[in-house]
């Protein structure tokens, strides 16, 4: 039963989609409670019904698609889910708030921070344009956003991620809520950038008393952030309680699955030996800066300024850093999917000169897994078609019933079952969708393949499955892997060798086990502190 220090109480709540005839009940008469200042954590993983309960209290689910057959969201004496839109709207924005998980997606591109920031001002408190300017001027310097009045102009494009996110945050607080929503709020941001939000977060939150639901997957932002803590799993609350108590001693035997399923394991030994697939000496990607009439260049962009590396066959090259440090640049100049300057040589060959056509041969051997599997992937093409392209290119000898059965093979080695081939992406979750685009690379069978930041976007207990599989997948065939990520726990799972890269230039190198253990650069230990001092926190906690 709440009591008078409760905000948010809701009771039984349940969510059914109907497609045609189809319903799926996605919340199954969940109840919980939020205090006044108090942080509460929903955790699962996708589509246990985390954002579909916090999208509810809202009411910003498409109806009549999504309905609440059963339920009773109570906030400041009224029950939300009776409300009247011209209620709703008195709400929305100024009494509750919600931050999404991509800000790119959230903002609109074609209209300045400045006139998105006032327009919630504008909306809720009835400020004029001047008012409104002074206001956002504030909020901007509140969130961390420096020289904020070269801010106002810029679009959201022109901005990083970290600082897109201060703006969602500085919009979602600039009413001063009693309560924020933050679903997956640090998701897609850079360790550094993912700490420095939440300090923020947690800062704003104590100036002005505000209650928080925090929606995550993330059990470390759980530890740092949350008073108590409620674990969903297809659609239902299986344990609730305090936050060291759900740590220390889980009862549920999910929550104990998603608290164990943190990427583990070293990778395979690497073989000094081993043949080298990838090399490159002295490599640069300059970007020209251009201004003036005649476009005159006046100065570049050094987004790989310098670097020398070299990758065994069965050996994996961590690449780490923060966002705009050079770890995609340079994988992408090695794919030779953009110009660079200095030697490359792929397997003993140089290819720095080699133009698309020369190139064409040997993509076959060189593969690509991206950080978004939902983009990646057409939405247009089957996962039979999607597969199957590259070898139409690649092996234009092979039948269509041959062509059938490698993608079967595939489907197979990944771990997915290939009765699903005629289905399309949408169709899959996040994971499985990564396990296609890892197929799709696999299927002509290369010898180097370019993982660019493959689990970022995917649960712990996917992550961990994930890590497992292209571990299996390197030593079954012995591949050579550039993993790129500022996921910290899966590179030391998957990485023999690391380089730290900042402004396009190698801070640190050497083997993953001594960078781990002693880093000697402050670069490198802040990374590792952001990454990693959540857990050391954790188990200082436990042992004492």
């Amino acid at each position: 039963m709440a009591n008078k220090d409760t905000l948010v109480n809701v009771k039984n709540l349940s969510v059914d989609f109907r497609q045609g005839e189809t319903v799926t009940q996605a919340v199954k008469g969940i109840s919980f409670n939020i205090g006044k200042g108090e942080t509460v954590a929903l955790v699962g993983e996708s589509g246990s019904g985390k954002s579909v309960s916090a999208l509810s209290i809202l009411q910003l689910l498409q109806y009549p698609a999504a309905s609440h057959p059963t339920g009773e969201i109570w906030f400041e004496g009224r029950d939300i889910l009776k409300m009247k839109p011209a209620e709703l709207r008195g709400i929305r924005g100024s009494k509750i708030s919600i931050i999404f998980q991509e800000p790119m997606t959230s903002l609109n591109p074609l209209h300045t921070i400045e006139k998105q920031v006032g327009e919630v001002l504008k909306v809720h408190r009835g400020m004029d344009e001047k008012a409104a300017r002074v206001r956002t001027l504030e909020l901007l310097e509140k969130v961390g956003i420096r020289e904020p009045e070269k801010r106002l102009s810029s679009y959201p494009h022109q901005l990083s991620g970290g600082q897109r996110q201060r703006v969602m945050i500085a919009m979602a607080l600039a009413n001063e809520p009693d309560l924020l929503i933050a679903d997956e709020p640090t998701t897609a941001l850079d360790v550094t950038i993912q700490a420095q939000i939440l300090e923020l977060l947690a800062q704003l939150q104590k100036e002005m008393g505000m209650a928080m639901l925090l929606i995550t997957h993330d059990l470390g932002i759980v530890r740092r952030m949350a008073e108590r803590v409620y674990v969903m799993q297809a659609g239902s609350i299986v344990e609730e309680g305090a936050t060291e108590e759900i740590f220390t001693a889980p009862k549920h035997a999910y929550t104990k699955q998603l608290l164990a399923a943190e990427p583990k394991g070293k990778p395979p030994q690497s073989v000094e030996t081993g043949q080298v697939v990838v090399e490159t000496d002295n490599l640069k990607v300059w970007f020209p800066i251009h201004k003036g009439v005649f476009r005159t260049v006046v100065d570049h962009v050094k987004a790989v300024d310098g670097l020398t590396l070299k990758l065994r066959a069965g050996e994996t090259l961590g690449v780490v850093g923060e966002s705009g440090s050079g770890k995609t640049t340079l994988g992408l100049a090695i794919m030779r999917l953009i110009a660079s300057e200095g030697p490359i040589a792929y397997v003993g060959k140089r290819i720095d000169a080699f133009d698309s056509k020369q190139m064409r041969p040997l993509r076959k051997e060189m593969q690509i897994v991206f950080q978004d599997p939902y983009g990646s992937l057409s939405p247009r093409l089957s996962i039979f078609q999607i597969i199957e392209e590259g070898l139409e290119i690649q092996a234009p000898e092979l039948s269509y019933g041959q062509r059938r059965e490698r993608v079967t093979q595939a489907m197979q080695e990944v771990g997915l079952d290939p009765s699903g081939l005629d289905r399309y992406p949408h169709e899959f979750s996040g994971g499985q969708r990564q396990r296609i685009a890892i197929a799709r690379a696999m299927v002509l069978k290369p010898k180097f393949v370019m993982l660019d930041e493959p689990t970022s976007a995917l649960d712990m207990s996917v992550q961990a499955q994930i890590v497992d599989l292209l571990r299996d997948l390197q030593q079954r065939h012995n591949l050579a892997y550039l993993f790129i990520s500022h996921d910290l726990k899966v590179v030391r799972a998957l990485s023999n060798y690391v380089i730290v890269m900042r402004a396009g230039k190698v801070v640190e190198e050497g083997p993953a086990e001594q960078i781990f253990a002693s880093p000697r650069e402050d670069y490198t230990k802040a990374l590792m502190a952001a990454a990693l001092d959540v857990k050391v926190a954790h188990r200082t906690a436990v042992a004492t």
